[in-house]
């Protein structure tokens, strides 16, 4: 059953206005985070975040990951042996890739700390 053309409209836009919304709340956050830091700045009381690159490192993995292997079970399952199993693939590749940086981190470390 074909959806009447202004459906298919509403449909196409809905995307559209989600991502454009999206784009300028982004904007706001990072000008207004922007002049929190001039200001602090201005007033000696900034001081930098550090970043946990192991946390994020695992983090991204695990989601990567886990999302990858779904995306890959869903597109073999509906298409086959495709390209479209590279929408599940390369997310995978990533969030392993992610993975292995977080392990071999953590053993030099280890090494490290000896």
């Amino acid at each position: 059953m074909a959806l009447p053309t202004a459906a298919q409209i509403l449909i196409s836009i809905i995307p559209i206005v989600g991502i454009v919304m999206m784009a300028v709340l982004a904007f706001f956050y990072l000008l207004w985070a922007h002049r929190e830091k001039v200001r602090l700045i201005e007033r000696g009381l900034y001081q930098p975040r550090k970043i946990d690159i192991d946390t994020f490192c695992l983090l991204s993995g695990l989601l990567l990951a886990s999302v990858g292997v779904v995306l890959s079970i869903l597109f073999i399952v509906i298409q086959g042996s495709s390209y479209a199993l590279l929408g599940g693939l390369i997310p995978f590749a990533a969030g392993a890739s992610f993975l292995a940086f977080y392990m071999l981190r953590r053993k030099r470390e280890g090494h490290e700390r000896l």
